[in-house]
């Protein structure tokens, strides 16, 4: 059989990676900020060359063979030469306790290289910034022991990393430019599929029942790649068990016409023999809230299914022009005013019917609460077109229910009277039509009074 390996004995790739990475980022630094000595170092030091032996080992001789030019008024004569390429080249004699003879002050930098030479403990020469030094060369004078350094002025390219190692501030600046562009790009590598991530719960969350994780990050080999299935396994769980739910009520909602056709035709039967009474009536009435509520049901599902519809590249206006003329003729029938401010010229992809029905609904709402008129305008943009409507109406009288009015038979407790009339579904047709369509609605009190609506559908 085979073995079945714990989960707590699989390596967390996340955490893996996150440790190579800083592992990683801060070897390279510390690596290339340690070495950065040792190979300038390497670079300009290197043994004596040939030429510059032969010039000490001239001079040396010259030296050996006329002692008497060690006498102290004759010592600064042999300080100069120009023996090199038209260089001047400066001679350093050095006796067997270190002492420099023929200079009074010499450079910081020939003290620096007179003790690297002794811990080479072979004749060298050395690059610095604008010179070259080298040796030395050991020769016997007069029974003593002396010693030859040599300098000129010389330059030669160098890596341009050598700055850095000469510009400790810099160095250090860089360093943590590169350590901070390294984590930065480590960061976005591990933010980004967790933004996809959260976007994609986002639209979930606000009704958008197709947003999926893209396949990039399901591709990912890591518990980010993992998470993503999972939510996508979730989304289609939640997308298939509300779809049920809706053709569930659809399918009640027609189940129920049938009978409900059936006592609507006994009634009118009834009627037409003769019996009259209160009761009948009450049943009647009865009978057709109930075949109203029915169609609303059917309509709510039918929207949210979004069956049997495509969207369609049309005019605002001419797709809402029907509803305006009767929701226009509807408040004069109230004495009240309906103004429009919609542009014939915009134009965007919609599903022409379950928008006119929000519309419609809204307005209708608005009419019945509003107390002279009620305004709807659209606002275009580059990306999307904005549609309010307006009302000077009570509003909502609890901060709480302005967005628990597009639930699904919930209404406000000022309206639940059974006067009111409706059962709460006008509002939440109108939200299942502009989530459909990938938009937003949202509900806000005015001061100091009125509601208003404001419809936010995008342009693509």
């Amino acid at each position: 059989m085979a073995s079945i390996i714990s989960p707590k004995k699989i390596p967390n790739r996340i955490f893996i990676k996150l440790l190579l990475s800083f592992w990683l980022c801060s070897s390279v630094i510390i690596t290339a900020v340690g070495l950065l000595p040792l190979l300038q170092q390497n670079h300009d030091r290197g043994p004596l060359p040939p030429h510059l032996k032969d010039l000490l080992v001239r001079f040396g001789s010259r030296i050996s063979d006329s002692p008497e030019l060690l006498n102290t008024h004759n010592l600064k004569h042999l300080t100069h030469r120009r023996d090199f390429k038209g260089k001047p080249i400066i001679i350093y004699i050095v006796n067997d306790q270190g002492l420099v003879l023929n200079k009074d002050n010499i450079s910081r930098g020939m003290r620096r290289f007179m003790l690297m030479a002794e811990e080479a403990n072979q004749p060298i020469s050395h690059q610095f910034k604008n010179e070259l030094l080298f040796g030395p060369y050991n020769f016997e004078a007069a029974g003593k022991q002396y010693s030859l350094y040599g300098r000129f002025a010389d330059h030669h390219r160098r890596p341009w990393f050598f700055f850095l190692a000469e510009n400790k501030l810099l160095t250090l600046s860089l360093a943590i430019t590169l350590s901070g562009l390294l984590c930065g790009l480590l960061a976005w590598h591990l933010g980004k599929p967790l933004r996809t991530l959260k976007l994609s719960a986002d639209a979930l969350a606000n009704g958008d029942l197709t947003s999926r994780v893209d396949k990039a990050t399901i591709k990912r080999k890591d518990e980010i790649g993992q998470l993503a299935q999972a939510f996508n396994s979730m989304a289609d769980s939640v997308e298939n068990m509300l779809n049920n739910q809706q053709r569930l009520i659809s399918d009640i909602s027609h189940e129920l016409r049938t009978p409900l056709t059936r006592l609507q035709l006994a009634l009118a039967l009834s009627r037409k023999k003769g019996h009259e009474s209160t009761e009948i009536d009450r049943i009647g009435y009865e009978a057709e809230q109930l075949e109203q509520m029915i169609a609303e049901l059917l309509e709510l599902s039918k929207v949210k299914l979004n069956v049997n519809e495509s969207k369609r590249h049309l005019g605002l206006a001419e797709t809402l022009g029907q509803v305006l003329d009767d929701a226009e003729f509807e408040a004069e029938q109230q004495q009240k005013k309906l103004t429009i401010n919609i542009d014939e010229e915009i134009e965007l992809p919609h599903y022409p019917r379950p928008l006119s029905r929000a519309i419609e609904n809204l307005l209708r709402n608005a009419i019945r609460y509003s107390s002279t008129g009620v305004s709807i305008e659209a606002i275009e943009t580059t990306h999307k077109v904005s549609i309010n409507i307006i009302d000077d109406g009570p509003g909502i009288e609890h901060d709480h229910d302005l967005k628990a009015i597009f639930k699904p038979f919930y209404r406000p407790q000022s309206a639940r009277e059974r006067e009111s009339g409706g059962w709460g579904l006008g509002l939440a047709i109108a939200e299942a039509a502009v989530l459909a369509h990938k938009g937003s609605i949202t509900a806000k009190n005015r001061t100091p009074h009125g509601l208003h609506i404001c419809i936010t559908l995008p342009k693509k």
